[in-house]
């Protein structure tokens, strides 16, 4: 597992300590003092690639001017083998480090050996991690916000496969509950209409009004024909609740592989309640002193264990609420199933449920730390700078189905693999643009116009060199270092991914990337050049190939070679 930013850190931590050892033997400084402060890459390269305070932070402790100290480090430095080409003392006490040839035929030597699987890391360690995302309800078609959450959670399960985790996608399937009744009287409603007519029963006033509730109707009639109309209707309902389920459930499994998503498991919340586990999870709480009637409702005192307000596990009319039932479904994850840790995906209405179920599971003696959240925000679908409210198809909001109809998967993808924590306006005439404003087709292109480069080469009959055998030195223009220092970046860009739950950081990577290559190649002739700087540069090109395929593969999205 490569990490040559981190690995010029570390050799610079080495060689000033190294460096201050050798002067305070010599009488120059004082010895004993634990050489510490910072190591960061400066904005400016004209400070240099790497700068270290440690001059600086020392200085109290060595009771020296910290250019004092500076320069009895550098005069004692041996950058001899060392990924360092020079050092020099700036400013108030800083050591300014410049990369030698030595690291930038590192990175590119690493990237080789380590394919896709460049940029692994093993932050994780192999601990379990379950991510749950999406967990439409059944009773529906997928929304866009499905859609952001779909994206956001199987990029940030990627992410975590990268850093090191064993990685568990779920889909929470709400198949039990009033939603499910209701669901069934709607369809129920909708058959007798088409049987015999309109005015034959009435439609629940409250009941699921789209047109999909019809077309699952008209289904369930071919199928059956009249035998239902003749049954009771709890066996009629019950007959047309597991029909529309199963065709739902089946039709999000479609949307969902066209999307590029396919789940480990999708776990029904109707196991929970058949198996008693939803019982006995409340009965433990009442055991354990969390729970308390009022107004006939059985109550969790959410607010002794930390959360604002108390919640409601059992309704008056006996019926188990979802907080009860998701308490449960967590019981089940951490105590049956043994994930070390949780994530679910949510939308930006569910924050305020997240905080306080994350205090109420500690009432079952589960380290609430070990469960988080990625909530996200809302997504506005705008085209020629209007709002898009309505499906012709549905009659409803546009689907993730209508929505694949329009745009490409790839396009889809990369724009809702945006900042989780901002509003996002999707511009859909954007996303199916042919030009550099569109930034799925700007990284795209990028890996397509080196495959090209790569073919046309070729067929002159020149191939792309292995690592080892190009000099790295040739390398040696400032767009050429900036594109490989872009490069040797992506680990860190996984762990921070990894970290703080946010996959958009590859689409900001892939972008960055793109657009150093872009430059690289305006600025910098291939064909036509020596021989042994036309492979330099076709190597480093054919490198940037494998990352941004590897990068855009971890997001879903695909790397054509030709557009």
């Amino acid at each position: 597992m490569s990490n040559l930013i981190q690995a010029a850190k570390d050799q610079i931590s080495a060689l000033t300590i190294a460096a201050y050892e050798a002067a305070a033997e010599k009488g120059l400084l004082p010895s004993g003092i634990t050489l510490s402060g910072t190591i960061e890459i400066p904005k400016d390269v004209a400070h240099g690639d790497y700068a270290t305070n440690a001059a600086m932070a020392a200085a109290k402790a060595m009771k020296r001017n910290p250019r004092q100290i500076g320069q009895a480090i550098l005069d004692h430095l041996d950058l001899s083998d060392s990924y360092f080409a020079s050092a020099e003392l700036a400013g108030p006490g800083f050591l300014n480090f410049r990369l030698a040839p030595r690291w930038y035929g590192a990175v590119l030597q690493d990237i080789e050996r380590e394919g896709a699987n460049y940029g692994k890391i093993d932050m994780g360690t192999g601990t379990r991690v379950m991510v749950e995302f999406v967990s439409a309800n059944p009773t529906g078609t997928m929304t866009i916000g499905n859609a952001r959450g779909g994206v956001l959670g199987d990029a940030l399960a990627s992410i975590l496969e990268r850093a090191g985790y064993d990685v568990w996608r779920e889909f929470y399937v709400n198949d039990a509950g009033n939603q499910v009744d209701l669901f069934a009287r709607s369809l129920e409603a909708r058959y007798l209409q088409l049987l015999y007519g309109e005015d034959a029963c009435a439609f629940p006033e409250d009941g699921y009004h789209g047109e999909d509730i019809w077309d699952v109707a008209q289904l369930f009639l071919a199928e059956h024909g009249d035998k239902y109309a003749k049954e009771t209707p709890s066996v009629r309902q019950e007959a047309l609740r597991v029909f529309g389920l199963e065709h739902n459930i089946q039709k999000m499994k479609e949307d969902l592989a066209r999307y590029g998503i396919v789940y480990d498991c999708w776990f029904r919340e109707s196991s929970l309640h058949e198996s008693g586990y939803v019982e006995e999870t409340i009965q433990i709480l009442k055991d354990k002193g969390y729970t308390y009637e009022k107004d006939n409702a059985l109550w969790l005192k959410v607010t002794e264990l930390g959360g604002e307000k108390d919640e409601v596990l059992r309704r008056s009319n006996g019926v188990y609420t979802y907080f009860a039932v998701d308490i449960a479904y967590h019981r089940n994850k951490f105590n049956v199933r043994g994930f070390d840790q949780v994530i679910d995906v949510l939308g930006a209405d569910h924050h305020g449920h997240a905080l306080r179920f994350k205090k109420a599971i500690s009432a079952l003696d589960i380290d609430n730390s070990r469960l988080n959240f990625l909530i996200m925000q809302l997504v506005r679908l705008v085209r020629d700078g209007e709002t898009v409210k309505v499906s012709k198809r549905s009659g409803k909001s546009i689907t993730l189905a209508d929505l694949l109809d329009e745009i490409s998967k790839d396009a889809a993808r990369f724009f809702f693999n945006s900042k989780p924590t901002t509003h996002l306006e999707f511009d859909m005439g954007l996303a199916v643009r042919e030009d550099s404003e569109n930034p799925v087709y700007y990284v795209q292109y990028a890996h397509a116009r080196i495959c090209s480069l790569i073919a046309a080469l070729a067929a002159l009959g020149d191939t792309v060199q292995s690592a080892g055998s190009i000099d790295p030195a040739l390398l040696s223009t400032p767009v050429e270092q900036a594109l490989i220092k872009t490069l040797a970046q992506l680990p860190e860009e996984i762990r921070l991914a990894a970290r703080d739950y946010d996959p958009s950081r590859i689409n900001r990577y892939l972008i960055t990337l793109a657009g150093d290559f872009h430059r690289f190649y305006n600025a910098n002739r291939i064909k036509g050049e020596a021989p042994e700087v036309l492979h330099a540069r076709l190597k480093l090109s054919d490198t940037v190939r494998s990352v941004l395929a590897n990068c855009l593969a971890l997001i879903g999205v695909s790397a054509p070679e030709k557009m």
